[in-house]
């Protein structure tokens, strides 16, 4: 079983997070992780937050030379900005943010400050994601399984993509929106900077595709071990997410069965489709296409110019509290989706393939390719 928990808030000391449930043998140093935790604070449109920090892992416990060794793997990731913050006598914010967790939050928790809400539900919090879900990669990668992720639409500008694979990578990389269509990303970065000359913020839809994912993971056995559901939910989870897809998603909505569903064919000992509609997953379990999900980001919720809030003490209507933000963070919530998604296809890769030790895990997964091709 693979699990993990964070801790930790946006300007306190650090962020922590345990994973457990990676076997031993599998190679990792901070390095594999810290490279992900770039990616994440990269993108056009970032706040000056990301001048700040400079993100780096530290892992505590569970790997020795290099090497895991089955026990739970405990990682720092310090916050630089709290050498700013800890001795600073810091005043009470009392008028919550229209679309952040700042009110329900404070409502809750019986809080009548409502920093108190928002240092743990700042997507702050993602870095700790991402270094679980570079981690995933890692051990996803003994099994030539990969991870892409890149944006698709930004402020109604849409990319013109098509059959995505990991030869794009560097395009994806090198653009300052993630996005390998050059077009659409210089009229992204436009509409960014007219976002923030209007003192407002953008969203945007991203695309995550999981390439060379074998037959069978997840069940239709039980709604908890479904693989689709896993992975909306953990998507979901991200913040500032507001709608998930897989496949063809909402746009199937009028198109016929004999024309969404993706027919099957066998050639040289294997089963395969021509088209990928329902994005690789068919009754809760992949089926052997790539795995394609698509998602949306609302935009930020902290806004220059603040819209109407209420003082949650002295109830009078008040402009919103104004806190260092992001104009666009959609191409970091990609890297962050990508981490997500990455967790619990390795989730139900261990729950189908489970083993202690990566080698074991290899004779299963081994055993289980020669099963499908004499099936």
């Amino acid at each position: 079983m693979l699990r993990f928990l964070t801790g930790g808030e946006s300007h306190g000391k650090c962020l922590v997070v345990i994973l457990e449930g990676i076997p031993s043998g599998l190679k990792l140093t901070s390095e594999d992780i810290n490279k992900d935790l770039v990616r994440r604070q990269k993108g056009y449109g970032r706040g000056d937050r990301m001048l700040i920090e400079k993100d780096s892992a530290e892992i505590l416990s569970g790997v020795r030379g290099g090497v895991t060794i089955g026990s739970p793997i405990t990682i720092l990731i310090n916050n630089k900005d709290w050498e700013n913050w800890k001795d600073k006598e810091v005043p009470p914010i009392t008028t919550p943010r229209p679309g952040h967790a700042d009110l329900a939050g404070a409502i809750k928790y019986n809080h009548k400050d409502v920093r108190n809400i928002l240092e743990r539900a700042s997507a702050r919090e993602t870095a700790a994601r991402v270094a679980v879900g570079a981690i995933a990669k890692k051990f996803l990668g003994e099994f030539n399984i990969s991870i892409i992720g890149y944006v698709v639409e930004i402020g109604g500008i849409k990319a013109n993509l098509k059959n995505i694979t990991v030869k794009d990578l560097p395009k994806i990389e090198n653009s300052l929106v993630r996005c390998p269509d050059k077009k659409a990303e210089i009229r992204i970065i436009k509409k960014i900077e007219l976002m923030k000359k209007k003192k407002d913020t953008i969203g945007g839809i991203f695309e995550i595709k999981v390439i060379n994912v074998p037959i069978g993971l997840g069940s239709f056995i039980q709604y908890d071990r479904r693989l689709d559901a896993r992975l909306a939910s953990s998507v979901m989870s991200i913040q500032g997410i507001k709608g998930v897809e897989i496949g063809l998603g909402f746009r199937g909505s009028g198109t016929p069965g004999s024309k969404y569903h993706d027919e099957i064919f066998y050639r040289n000992r294997m089963f395969f489709r021509k088209t990928n509609n329902a994005g690789g997953i068919e009754g809760g379990m992949s089926n052997g296409e790539d795995i394609i999900l698509r998602a949306v980001m609302k935009p930020i919720s902290t806004l220059y110019n603040p819209l109407n809030s209420v003082d949650i003490v002295t109830k009078k209507s008040e402009k919103a509290t104004v806190q260092r933000s992001d104009i666009c963070a959609v191409p970091s919530a990609c890297v962050v989706a990508e981490s997500m998604v990455a967790f619990e296809i390795a989730f139900c890769f261990l729950e189908k393939f489970g083993g202690d030790s990566l080698k074991e895990i290899m004779r299963n997964y081994n055993s289980y390719l020669k099963y499908i091709k004499n099936f």
